[in-house]
């Protein structure tokens, strides 16, 4: 038996009937689906010390569970001490299953982990049913050895779904375990 991700069974046998209830659909391909989680760090201080994009790329790497990339500059900026094409940054796209690993691992342990955390903001959808949010602190994820951090920097995480309004995709989120914020 083929294994497959815990979040991934509980879309497939509880999502998508409540979904499906939910805005009438008429078939299950109008369900909307998570497509592919984008995370991303800007390193800002990487034009004084190359050293930090290798750390970083290390601890995405870690968090993330595949190898993440740096990301360069596309112009240059004289005031930041920035040229073209100098590493800034460092990303990571997750899928399938990897990306139901990473969803699991952060609704449960990385959130509740977070400082002061009393649920997601959900102010953060793109008015084409993605959504956005900022992470303050790497040290939130249990892969990371905090004695090993050198310096604290947070993270963008984008949540790409096929969804075609922001409230179904707000839907398909909270369905998969979402904390957002109750009002």
């Amino acid at each position: 038996m083929k294994y497959e991700a815990r979040l991934k069974t509980k879309y497939k046998k509880e999502v998508v009937p409540a979904m499906m209830q939910q805005f009438n659909y008429s078939s299950v391909m109008q369900v909307p689906k998570l497509e592919k989680i984008c995370i991303n760090q800007g390193i800002g201080d990487a034009t004084g010390d190359k050293k930090l994009i290798d750390v970083a790329v290390n601890e995405l790497t870690t968090i993330a569970g595949q190898k993440a990339v740096p990301t360069k500059a596309k112009k240059s900026v004289s005031n930041f001490k920035l040229r073209e094409g100098m590493p800034i940054g460092v990303r990571v796209t997750l899928r399938g299953e990897r990306m139901y690993e990473f969803l699991d691992r952060f609704f449960s342990i990385s959130l509740p982990r977070v400082r002061d955390f009393r649920g997601v903001n959900d102010k953060s959808f793109d008015g084409r049913g993605n959504f956005s949010m900022g992470i303050t602190e790497q040290i939130i994820y249990p892969e990371i050895d905090i004695d090993k951090i050198g310096k604290i920097m947070g993270m963008d995480i984008s949540f790409v779904t096929t969804a075609k309004t922001d409230a179904e995709a707000f839907a398909l989120l909270k369905e998969l375990g979402m904390p957002f914020v109750k009002r």
